[in-house]
């Protein structure tokens, strides 16, 4: 049972699934940094200086001039702000692998459209005239 524990989790997608989630992770902390840090100010700027994360429904009795302030005294909200913010970084995400897969798609063509090299094209050949 341990040999095909370690047949099974030195494979090569295990490995590279566990690559790609480890740099997803550092991914996505880019991302939110992008977006809350880089794209909304601007955003809010245009929209007359309004910030999205301060975008919330109170449902409860007070009122509250701040997402921080209602939650600090526990109100119920709807953080819609908070929503469109990941929504955005959702399609940040998506645009940016869309274009890894897109070029690993392209260089994927190319490399099946190469020719194959000279000593492979000689070794056929030796092969085909040995048949004969």
């Amino acid at each position: 049972m341990i040999n095909e524990f370690k047949q099974f989790i030195t494979r090569g997608n295990v490995l590279d699934l566990a690559v790609g989630i480890i740099i997803g992770a550092a991914f996505t902390g880019i991302v939110n940094s992008l977006v809350a840090d880089i794209l909304m100010p601007p955003i809010g700027k245009i929209m007359g200086g309004i910030d999205f994360s301060n975008f919330f429904i109170n449902l409860s009795d007070g009122h509250y001039n701040s997402l921080k302030a209602a939650k600090e005294a526990g109100a119920a909200t709807i953080n819609y702000g908070l929503f469109l913010n990941q929504v955005i970084n959702f399609l940040i995400v998506s645009f940016a692998i869309f274009m890894i897969v897109k070029q690993a798609n392209r260089f994927k063509k190319a490399q099946e459209a190469a020719p194959p090299p000279r000593n492979e094209i000689l070794l056929e050949e030796i092969r085909d005239l040995l048949k004969k």
